[in-house]
């Protein structure tokens, strides 16, 4: 049977990683299971920001305003090469949607709550003569600016995942948990009994833990239910957002922040250097979550939304890649999918004397650092305290280098290896960070970085990730480690599916 874990952690998106980091980082013994690859659900669908929810405060959460404001600088500095601030342009006419009063109301507080210390104030634009106004319609006349996060949402996840097994935790992708169950140990005590079943492989694993965590985002309902026989469990609304990304309909390097009639916003973000994104939708989702994908009525109105504003319409023809995700909110009731709280829910569940269950509700990207603090505060109620709260002051794998010294480390990487492109030293510093010299090596030729996949993707990058990020396909390539499949053929996407899939197991496993 081997070692008694302290914490099993189900589900290996933003959530599950988080909490595993955050406790083998104080001690505690971790595994991790998650069914698919790392941020495979609702982690890679999300919009891509570390933002303070300026729209929630409209619906009075202020809890998670403040929190989520705090954290963007924090998680910043935590990660300088996959997350970056962004400046976002709120287009304003008179007779829109909201009152210009509130607008500003709602920037100052935005400014003012969250402790901002590098990232710009609001400010307003005119938009007759700022280059924002160039590529919307003339109604614009006026613009306030704020300032927000983006990030690469994926690569949180993984380095999160990588962080952990650094640390001695036992992570697990493609391990699918098929019963938990409450058993005695030797000294008579309740312990959690979990059996896993590798998904590519098919072999079977038994593992002991005293506390289980359940992050099984949109499937936290389901495990509950399956692993636990708790048929009546209800505890998220599931709504699906959709993005559709676009070539890129304008030059300047800021994002757009768009209100639409029916009070729902989207965003019009920069997006690959040759992109733009645009989303999201809210709408409820009954189906099965891993079928999710966008509708035409979603496709119809992310075009017609952003056509509001653009001088140039927005068609479904322009589409080069869309991509959709659920959101497990807790379910609190709200009448409307935008309206359901984006704040997380942490319940523990078990009696006097049995093993504890932790079931994790809800949650964002920007929040994702302080709901695995507020759990290790419900674990170590649970199960006894070790070691203190230490993820604020720490980086991520290849993080470790200022917060606003990205641009120093590209001249860095330049220097030693002159025969890189500004632009692939750019992307493997926005992806890798430090690690990038792992990753390339004693190359002194780009020949030495292998075979080229297409774009600036080689042999050298593939085979990294393959052997430090958990990839064993083309996909967790293309679209979750990197995002090269949106300027690779089709041809060449098919070469490198090729190329892995000959790959030794032990390699691409």
């Amino acid at each position: 049977m081997g070692r008694v874990h302290d914490i099993f952690v189900i589900g290996g998106g933003i959530n599950g990683c988080g909490i595993a980091r955050d406790a083998v980082g104080r001690g505690y013994t971790v595994a991790l299971a998650e069914m698919n690859d790392f941020a495979s659900g609702t982690s890679s669908g999300a919009t891509k920001l570390i933002h303070g929810g300026l729209r929630y405060l409209e619906h009075y959460e202020f809890r998670l305003v403040r929190e989520s404001l705090m954290e963007r600088e924090i998680l910043w500095a935590m990660a300088p090469h996959i997350i970056w601030p962004l400046r976002f342009v709120l287009p304003y006419h008179k007779g829109g949607i909201r009152p210009a009063w509130m607008i500003r109301l709602g920037l100052f507080l935005y400014d003012h709550l969250g402790g901002r210390k590098l990232l710009p104030s609001t400010s307003v634009l005119n938009m007759r003569t700022d280059p924002a106004g160039k590529p919307l319609k003339a109604i614009f006349a006026k613009a306030f600016e704020y300032s927000d996060g983006w990030v690469d949402d994926a690569r949180m996840v993984v380095l999160n995942a990588r962080d952990a097994a650094d640390k001695g935790a036992l992570i697990m992708p493609r391990t699918k948990v098929v019963s938990a169950r409450q058993e005695k140990d030797a000294q008579g005590k309740d312990i959690w009994n979990i059996d896993t079943i590798n998904t590519i492989t098919g072999e079977g694993g038994r593992h002991q833990a005293r506390m289980l965590v359940n992050a099984a985002g949109p499937w936290v309902d389901h495990v509950i239910r399956s692993a636990f026989g708790q048929n009546a469990a209800r505890h998220v609304r599931l709504v699906q957002g959709s993005h559709i990304i676009v070539k890129k309909k304008f030059e300047d390097p800021r994002a757009y922040f768009f209100q639409n009639p029916d009070n729902r916003i989207i965003f019009a973000i920069p997006y690959e250097n040759d992109f733009t994104l645009i989303g999201t939708t809210d709408r409820d989702y009954t189906a099965d979550p891993k079928d999710v994908k966008i509708s035409q009525e979603e496709t119809l109105y992310l075009c017609n939304a952003a056509s509001e504003y653009f001088k140039e319409p927005v068609r479904p023809e322009d589409i080069v890649w869309t991509y959709s995700a659920v959101r497990p909110l807790f379910d609190d009731g709200a009448s409307k999918a935008q309206e359901a709280t984006r704040d997380y829910v942490l319940k523990v569940e078990g009696k006097e004397g049995e093993a504890p269950l932790l079931n994790v509700f809800g949650g964002k990207l920007t929040t994702y650092r302080r709901l695995s603090e507020h759990a290790l505060e419900k674990i170590g109620e649970a199960i006894g305290i070790k070691g203190k709260p230490w993820t604020a002051g720490s980086h991520l794998p290849g993080g470790d280098f200022p917060v606003r010294g990205y641009e120093g480390e590209v001249s860095k990487l330049k220097a030693r290896y002159p025969f890189l492109s500004e632009g692939h030293a750019r992307r493997l510093v926005r992806r890798y960070g430090t690690k990038a010299t792992t990753l390339l090596g004693k190359a002194q030729k780009i020949e030495d970085l292998g075979r080229s996949f297409g774009s600036d993707l080689y042999e050298a990058e593939v085979r990294y990730l393959i052997d430090n990020e958990w990839a064993v396909s083309a996909e967790d390539v293309l679209w979750r480690r990197t995002k090269a499949g949106l300027h690779m053929t089709t041809q060449q996407m098919h070469i490198l599916e090729e190329y892995i899939a000959a790959l030794p197991a032990q390699l691409a496993g």
